[in-house]
């Protein structure tokens, strides 16, 4: 059993989590009986170099063929890089904007989960995050304000700037229904979170959830203004399950969610067409300043290799695997200098690739 993946290693510090993570895949792949074949291609700064451009048509084209796609990080520093001196359809994160519209990437997958190994690093009082938390974050990823028409225009002399958030109901309708399919596989629990006091999007939102909430009888479900959900992320993170909401308030939220967790280096995330395909990556950035130093976190991108085994492959037992041999390597007191604390061990990227696969 061979599966075909094209592999993104990106910018900064992707080729060192990407490499870890594919020696993992490996490694699993020993173990439960099957092969990936990987195929690399550009995107991002290092595609700017290399092709003028920060995605190709060659690139997403390859994307296309694969059964999956792994990334690893885009971009540089935004103050030093020359790559931000180029108009923004120009720039690294423009790639990622084109390839998740080219393979239609609409729902996006953020798990946030706290480690009790690691729970001295949550921000968070010990009796809010006391038993853990395990949320999901559904976010839209191919509409809204990210994709909606945008010009900056000057008016009387004066400069002004538009930005359009819309929505229409098939958009909402495909991701609530993925949404409450996974809530249905975890605890039954979707809080849609919008903003209709405010904006008919949102309005909008909120109803077409409450007709696809109709086919889910067996899941609980609650709207949530956003603003709300801000704060009780930090007052009480178990009360949530899946969260459910549109592209901008799912990427603030998800990066909040994070923080949540202690270290955004655990997290991983996956964008999901309508079939099995699908495009893994870790939440975090491609931390420039600690590039080629061994000092990665290469556990987000480890978990979200795992992901793509169990969305696009349905090898779970290979998933479940890896996900515990992270957990045996925290409780073994590894970690990377990102979530280091007193009286354990620190280990560098390679290291803590190495330790994974010794655990599977």
């Amino acid at each position: 059993m061979n599966f075909n993946v094209a592999v993104i290693k990106g910018d900064g510090i992707g080729p060192e989590i990407v490499t870890e993570a594919q020696k993992v895949l490996d490694k699993a792949g020993e173990k439960f009986g099957f092969t990936l074949s990987y195929q690399e291609v550009l995107m991002g700064g290092c595609s700017i170099d290399a092709c003028g451009e920060p995605l190709t048509d060659e690139a997403i084209a390859v994307c296309k063929k694969s059964d999956a796609v792994l990334l690893g990080a885009i971009g540089g520093n935004t103050s030093t890089s020359p790559w931000y001196k180029l108009e923004p359809s120009k720039r690294p994160e423009a790639g990622l904007l084109k390839l998740r519209k080219s393979l239609n990437l609409f729902a996006n997958l953020r798990p946030a989960y706290l480690y009790e190994e690691l729970k001295q690093a949550c921000p968070l009082k010990e009796e809010i995050t006391e038993g853990g938390f395990d949320m999901m974050i559904m976010r839209e990823l191919t509409g809204g304000l990210y994709f909606g028409d945008r010009k900056t225009v000057v008016e009387n002399g004066v400069k002004k700037a538009y930005d359009s958030l819309t929505y229409d109901e098939n958009e909402i309708r495909r991701i609530a229904k993925r949404g409450f399919d996974i809530a249905m596989k975890r605890n039954k629990k979707v809080t849609s979170v919008d903003k209709a006091n405010v904006l008919d999007s949102s309005r909008l939102w909120r109803q077409v959830v409450e007709e696809v909430a109709k086919d889910y009888p067996e899941v609980t479900y609650e709207h949530m203004l956003v603003d709300n959900c801000a704060m009780q992320l930090v007052r009480d993170p178990k009360q949530f399950d899946v969260i459910l909401t549109e592209n901008m308030f799912g990427d603030i939220l998800s990066d909040e969610a994070s923080m949540v967790t202690g270290s955004i280096g655990m997290l991983s995330s996956a964008s999901l067409n309508d079939t099995k395909f699908g495009l893994y990556e870790p939440s975090h950035g491609s931390a420039p300043d600690i590039a080629g130093m061994n000092k990665a976190n290469p556990i987000a991108t480890i978990l979200s290799a795992a992901m793509m085994l169990r969305f696009s492959f349905d090898l779970d037992e290979a998933a479940d695997a890896i996900e515990v041999a992270v957990k045996k390597v925290l409780e073994d007191g590894y970690r990377t200098v990102d979530i280091m604390s007193e009286g354990k061990t620190q280990v560098g990227t390679v290291e803590m690739g190495d330790l994974i696969c010794q655990r599977i």
